[in-house]
Formats: C-alpha cells, structure tokens, sequence
C-alpha cells in the first residue's frame, strides 16, 4: 500500500475522559486496516502515545501526529476527503468511485468525528459516506471503509521494524520477539 496514495485518518474532536478509549481505537483501526498515518486533537496526547508505542512494538510505517486545528486540515487537505458518518450515502454506493480516485493518484482524508459534527465538515467533504444508517462506533465504520477501500489487501501487509508479532492460532495467544521462530507463514 506504500506505493499509492496518502491515506490519512482525522479524529475530529476529543473528549478528553470520555473519548480516550475511543480515540486511541481510531488510530490503532487506521494502523493496523491500512492507513498512513492518524491525526488527532491537541488534546488527545495520550492516544498519541499509545498508538506510537503499538507502532514501535509491532511495526510500521505509520504516523501520529497532533493538530490544534482539525477543521483547517479539512480546508487545506490536497486530495479527497471522505467523511464516515451514519447520515451518509451508503458504502456500497460510493466505493467505487472512492477507490477510483484513490487508484488516480488522490490522496484521501478519512473524518471520523467524536462530538455532533457542524455542517460545514459535511459541505467540504467530497463524500459523506454511511457503513450503516444506523447507530454505530466511529471504530466500526471506519474499519469497515478501510476494508472495503483496499479490498483485503490490508490484512496481508507486512510490518517492517517490528519487535513483536502476534502468531495467528486456533487456539490461545501468542506474541514473541520479531526474530523467533519461523517467520515464514
């Protein structure tokens, strides 16, 4: 996925105590489903130092970067930008055309919001695009759109720098060094 265009995650807003969780599962769903790099509200600092230390335990590339201006990002963003929200035209109607302009060189600006979401952030999206209409997480829909963006082939990456990897079992939990075993798969 290295080879394509940016694709950035905005957590718009953070609630700090309330949001914290939340946040920080943004940026590990972008990480580990696909996404270059996450950025998030000043305010959501410790988000940013978990989804780094993941990053440093378990591989990269991916960014973490904090902004004090989400909505300037949206404004100045060189690409598309896809807003996920449950008011949104369906996944299944837009995909396409989505992954058309990614596959033409747009880099894409993924809005996942926290609080109510002002109306402007839906007039300067490109797409407001729905998982489902109905109540959901944020973590949810963005899963589900990173998934359908790159098809599957986000769960085939390989991780570089990594110092663990989790070994995939029937049964059980297993997570060792990145240099024990048998790294074949």
């Amino acid at each position: 996925m290295h080879d394509e265009p940016e694709v950035a995650v905005l957590r718009l807003g953070h609630r700090p105590g309330r949001d914290d969780r939340m946040t920080t599962h943004v940026g590990l769903t972008a990480r580990a489903l696909g996404a270059d790099r996450v950025i998030f509200p000043d305010n959501a600092g410790q988000s940013l130092e978990t989804v780094a230390d993941i990053t440093d335990r378990f591989g990269g590339p991916f960014e973490v970067e904090l902004t004090d201006s989400p909505k300037a990002i949206i404004r100045g963003w060189d690409g598309r930008v896809v807003h996920l929200t449950m008011y949104g035209e369906r996944v299944q109607d837009v995909e396409d055309d989505v992954r058309a302009a990614h596959g033409d060189g747009e880099s894409l600006l993924l809005v996942v919001g926290s609080e109510k979401v002002s109306f402007d952030v839906y007039e300067e999206a490109d797409w407001n695009v729905g998982v489902t209409n109905q109540p959901h997480s944020e973590v949810a829909g963005l899963a589900v759109f990173l998934d359908r963006l790159f098809e599957g082939r986000e769960l085939e990456r390989d991780w570089d720098d990594a110092d663990r990897r989790v070994i995939p079992m029937e049964t059980g939990k297993r997570v060792e060094s990145a240099g024990e075993g048998d790294a074949s798969r």
